[in-house]
């Protein structure tokens, strides 16, 4: 694959960048598989506990909203292909914010008026988000088509992915109608306290490695291991969509 992609964007597979991408994909593949799995078990016990709740229960969805942004690699994936190259919290702020409004709002209206669709399908284009956002912070755009599709306008586009597929999953508990609206705000703001705290950890990281001279030196090859991960979450889904 990271031979293609290699092709694809005219760089030579012996470039430094490419090299360090390689090594580091196996363990990639293996941590993604590891954490695949892991997710599901943590949906199927949340599952069985949404299903117990009747009525409102504030604290419950907050930590189940918290809960599911934390541990959901694909949304963090692409929180850290957004951020990796904004270095003021202004700009972080602007583009989280168009994120959180995209996928607050497509998940309160998916699960308010029942709007469901393949969650193979939508985590799939999940994925494909990843890919975008990797390729975008690599340049791949501009050296292709002599053009930057608009960085807020794909932020709040694909938000509204990532919010439809979190409603998929939510209408999939067979979540109930007594006290439903209270209940998904209150999921609403537990995403985006784990959101919040998630971003922070991430902006910590990424402002100690920043400060080191190996930032502008790896930070093609991280955005490299990023579209791989990308692409290995599409294939995963991509593989449910048909199996399934």
């Amino acid at each position: 694959m990271l031979s293609f992609l290699g092709r694809v964007l005219g760089h030579s597979l012996h470039h430094p960048a490419w090299q360090r991408a390689r090594r580091l994909v196996p363990f990639l593949f293996l941590s993604l598989l590891g954490s695949l799995a892991w997710a599901h078990g943590v949906a199927e016990g949340d599952k069985g506990y949404i299903q117990e709740i009747s009525g409102s229960n504030i604290p419950a969805f907050v930590y189940l909203g918290a809960k599911h942004m934390i541990t959901g690699y694909d949304h963090l994936l692409f929180l850290f292909g957004v951020i990796f190259f904004l270095y003021r919290l202004k700009d972080v702020g602007l583009y989280v914010s168009l994120f959180a409004l995209g996928h607050s709002t497509t998940m309160l209206i998916g699960v308010y008026f029942s709007m469901a669709a393949n969650s193979y399908l939508i985590d799939a284009i999940i994925g494909l988000s990843v890919v975008y956002k990797a390729l975008d912070n690599m340049g791949a755009f501009q050296r292709w088509f002599r053009f930057q599709p608009s960085t807020k306008a794909a932020t709040l586009i694909f938000g509204l992915f990532h919010g439809f597929g979190l409603a998929t999953k939510i209408l999939e508990y067979n979540i109930s109608q007594d006290g439903l609206v209270t209940n998904l705000l209150a999921f609403n703001v537990g995403v985006e306290i784990g959101q919040l705290l998630a971003l922070a950890l991430i902006l910590i990281v990424m402002g100690y490695w920043r400060r080191r001279r190996s930032f502008l030196r790896h930070a093609y090859s991280a955005n490299v291991v990023l579209m791989a991960a990308g692409f290995l979450l599409f294939g995963y889904q991509s593989a449910g969509l048909f199996l399934n």
